[in-house]
């Protein structure tokens, strides 16, 4: 069926909204039974690439020269690393730092977020390490106070680490407290509910499956509407310099 070029996609210089009609799958190197849809790369002028990884039962993602952060939103998934298996299930995440080896299988057909960026070392910084946990594990804490909004951090808040990558459920009808602007740059792929995005002078009906890119200094503000919470994933990039080469 014919729609006439209707979509709520779009790309602006500072930010790009990507929803479901407008994906294409890929595949890449290094993985065997599994389409890509990268959400946004560096030809879009982001410093990191991030993709949905749907793979079939038995699918393997092999290793990146980058490091690589993994969630996983469908399905169950094991992960080999540093001679130990691990499961993830629905929830399930885990960070490999760049250059380490590892494998992830698919044990059913599954989906995964995954977020990929070369390392930013910090001199006088430890090494980062493999980091593998559970969503539902981590402690949510209110934003700015606010209990109908609260995070959960997945990545270790320290210097070796030079990504973050929380969650963010809003309760029906929550909003953040202020339009966000800042030098940070976000990815970020809905996973529940819905509401309204300002992205610049922009405003844009989001819903869980859509993907969300801002710039640097990209204003941006977000309201969850509807009868259930609205959950996101979100990157930012995070403890380095911005005079830092990249």
């Amino acid at each position: 069926m014919h729609h006439l070029g209707l979509t709520r996609s779009s790309l602006k210089a500072d930010h790009l909204l990507q929803t479901p009609n407008t994906f294409i799958r890929t595949p890449l190197p290094g993985a065997l039974n599994v389409e890509f849809i990268i959400h946004i790369a560096p030809q879009a002028g982001a410093g990191f690439t991030q993709m949905t990884a749907e793979f079939g039962a038995g699918g393997v993602l092999g290793p990146t020269p980058a490091q690589r952060f993994v969630y996983v939103i469908e399905g169950s998934l094991e992960l080999q690393a540093e001679r130990k298996t691990h499961p993830l299930g629905v929830g399930g995440f885990a960070y490999l730092p760049q250059g380490s080896a590892h494998q992830i299988r698919a044990l059913t057909k599954s989906r995964a977020a995954v977020i990929e960026k070369s390392y930013r070392s910090q001199p006088g910084t430890a090494a980062p390490t493999v980091v593998v946990g559970e969503e539902s594990a981590v402690a949510p804490v209110p934003l700015m106070g606010d209990e109908s909004l609260r995070v959960r951090s997945l990545m270790p808040d320290a210097d070796a680490y030079d990504f973050a990558v929380n969650t963010m459920t809003y309760d029906p009808g929550a909003a953040l407290s202020m339009v966000e602007i800042h030098v940070m740059e976000h990815g970020l792929l809905m996973l529940e509910g819905g509401g309204i995005y300002k992205l610049g002078d922009s405003w844009y009906p989001v819903e869980a499956g859509d993907f969300i890119w801002m710039a640097p200094y990209c204003p941006q503000w977000f309201g969850a509407l509807g009868k259930r919470p609205a959950k996101y994933l979100i990157y930012k990039d995070w403890r380095r310099h911005p005079l830092e080469s990249a």
